[in-house]
């Protein structure tokens, strides 16, 4: 056997299996090989198991004795913006609910407005600063949402913009529609007229230019009703997208529900699902996103990640990388939340944040685990053992990144 690469003397390999997600107690399987090496060739995995092995390699990496685990997946972000919001904390911490600051000009809106007025130069600039965090702490590949144009021909840019990030970073993108994100300034009065909009003019033009794999939206009191919600995302399904939906964070919006009847991907959020909605997304086999960075930014109370599992559904979790509410790229502190504060193990955080995150934007096939035929994405970790990443937080524990990026597989130094 030859590789191209080659990772030996490796403590410990971490790793979910399969393609498809976990669900429940099963959440827990991980495979742990001891004394290990991996093989690899043309980008992909050639082969993982214990040492020694017959393998000649052009390059090899010595991993003296630090533990590998699949490169994390984040599959909700909104990483396109400008500007930022930091002045909204001290009204928050002033009592001044959502709706009170956007009275005030703030929240989604001053964000669409500032990224309105950006150059596109100005936001690859920003992304590309937030994408060289996220891969410096892990993260090889992320789910990016716009979302913040609200216009078609501002949708569009954020969209194509995506896809020229995916060409310069090492990070691979899969990009979201978000257009139904928040009703804009200029349909304040007419919010079914936006609806339409979204519907009738964008969809159809991203789907034209294969721009998005994924259409969401996001349905809450506030936002998009559930009758709303329900016209987009029929009129994405129709057109050939994939669906995702943020649902029941702040109230039982229904959103749940919607994810399990039209057979959504994902359904993100979840702090307020409804029985209904777990029943109906498991038998859809929708993975339900976790987003604890949200609950500890806003003081909010996190979603039910022991129930969610206990009910047998699949889990992952993700950042909500955003200006307004989860400014944070780290999704290695999103998983020390889930630890301590969500009550998941660090089984169970592993799975989410690979295997069950792929799966999340439907990338199952291709990342998520160490094993034959997929893509090399792997992190060296220093660390002793699985925990001790969420036990010792606020620090960042990788080591050396490997990031497959067509057929080559890019090693980058990080510890």
């Amino acid at each position: 056997m030859e590789a191209d690469l080659l990772i030996y003397n490796i403590k410990k390999i971490y790793t979910p299996l399969g393609n498809c997600p976990l669900c429940g107690s099963d959440m827990e399987n991980i495979e742990e090989i001891e004394d290990a090496y991996i093989a690899i060739k043309d980008g992909k995995i050639l082969a993982a198991g214990k040492s020694p092995a017959a393998i000649s390699a052009k390059e090899k990496i010595d991993a003296k004795g630090m533990i590998a685990i699949p490169g994390f997946v984040d599959p909700h972000t909104h990483l396109i913006h400008y500007g930022s919001r930091e002045n909204e904390v001290a009204l928050k911490l002033k009592g001044y609910c959502y709706v009170d600051i956007l009275k005030q000009g703030g929240g989604i809106l001053s964000t669409v407005n500032a990224t309105r007025n950006a150059s596109d130069d100005q936001l690859i600039e920003k992304a590309m600063k937030s994408l060289d965090i996220m891969l410096s702490h892990g993260t090889t590949t992320v789910e990016v949402k716009s979302g913040y144009g609200l216009s078609t021909e501002e949708e569009i840019r954020l969209l194509r913009l995506m896809n020229k990030l995916n060409s310069i970073s090492l990070v691979d993108i899969v990009p979201t529609f978000l257009g139904a994100h928040s009703i804009p300034t200029e349909f304040k009065e007419n919010s079914w007229g936006y609806v339409d909009k979204v519907a009738k003019e964008m969809i159809p033009k991203v789907k034209e230019e294969n721009l998005a794999e994924f259409c969401d939206v996001f349905c809450e009191d506030g936002a998009f009703d559930y009758e709303q919600s329900k016209k987009i995302l029929e009129e994405a399904k129709k057109q050939g997208m994939k669906l995702k939906i943020h649902a029941d964070e702040l109230t039982q919006s229904g959103g749940g529900e919607l994810a399990g009847i039209l057979g959504a991907v994902s359904a993100d959020h979840l702090e307020e699902v409804s029985e209904k909605g777990i029943e109906l997304m498991k038998k859809a086999g929708t993975v339900g996103v976790l987003l604890p960075g949200v609950s500890y930014f806003l003081d909010r109370p996190y979603a039910n990640a022991r129930k969610l599992i206990e009910k047998g559904l699949a889990v992952a979790l993700g950042t909500d990388y955003n200006p307004g509410t989860s400014p944070t790229e780290n999704l290695q502190l999103i998983m020390s939340f889930a630890y301590i504060k969500m009550k998941m193990s660090a089984k169970e955080i592993l799975t989410g944040v690979t295997l069950n995150a792929a799966c999340a934007i439907d990338k199952g096939n291709e990342i998520g685990t160490i094993e034959k035929g997929k893509k090399a994405d792997i992190l060296l970790i220093d660390a002793p053992n699985l925990d001790y990443i969420m036990y010792h937080f606020g620090i960042n524990h990788v080591n050396t990144v490997i990031k497959s990026k067509g057929d080559k597989a890019v090693v980058i130094g990080v510890g």
